[in-house]
C-alpha cells in the first residue's frame, strides 16, 4: 500500500469518525504509522478530516429542524440534549473535546444550534482533534519502537 493510498482510507476514516458512520480513525492512524507513515502528515491528515466531519454536524445543528427526526441524524435527542447541557454549562470552552465519545458529536450539533461562529467553530475543534491525533500517534510510536 503506498502511503497515498494509506492516507486517503485515514482522511475517510477520520472523517467518516465525526460524522454519520463509524470510520475507527485512531487505528487506521496507527496501523499507518506502524507501517512507516510520516508522523507529522498523518496526524494533520487526521484532524484536518476529523474536523471538516465536525464541520458537518455543525451544518447539521444549524438546520436542526429539517434533520432532527431523521433516521441517519447522527445524535440522538437524548445525546443532543446532553451535549447542549454541556455546551450551555462550558461554552466554547467545551469544543476542544469533541473528540469524547457519544457527546462529542452531541457538542458539536450543540455549538451550530447555539450559531458558533464557523471559524471560532474549526479553530477550537481543530485544537482538540490535534491533541488528540497528536496523543494516539505518540503512543503507537512509543508503544511500536
Amino acid at each position: 500500500m503506498s502511503e497515498t493510498a494509506g492516507l486517503a482510507g485515514l482522511f475517510a476514516a477520520a472523517f467518516l469518525s465525526a460524522t454519520v458512520l463509524p470510520g475507527a480513525s485512531e487505528a487506521v492512524l496507527a496501523a499507518l504509522l506502524l507501517r512507516g507513515g510520516d508522523p507529522a502528515t498523518a496526524i494533520l491528515v487526521a484532524s484536518l478530516a476529523n474536523t471538516l466531519g465536525s464541520v458537518v454536524n455543525w451544518a447539521m445543528g444549524r438546520s436542526i429542524e429539517h434533520f432532527r427526526d431523521r433516521r441517519w441524524f447522527p445524535v440522538s435527542q437524548k445525546a443532543l440534549d446532553r451535549g447542549t447541557a454541556l455546551f450551555r454549562r462550558f461554552g466554547l470552552y467545551a469544543l476542544p473535546f469533541s473528540f469524547l465519545p457519544v457527546v462529542g458529536d452531541a457538542l458539536t450539533v450543540a455549538a451550530g444550534l447555539a450559531r458558533v461562529p464557523l471559524w471560532i467553530f474549526v479553530l477550537l475543534v481543530g485544537l482538540g482533534k490535534l491533541a488528540r491525533y497528536g496523543l494516539v500517534a505518540s503512543a503507537t510510536l512509543w508503544a511500536g519502537a
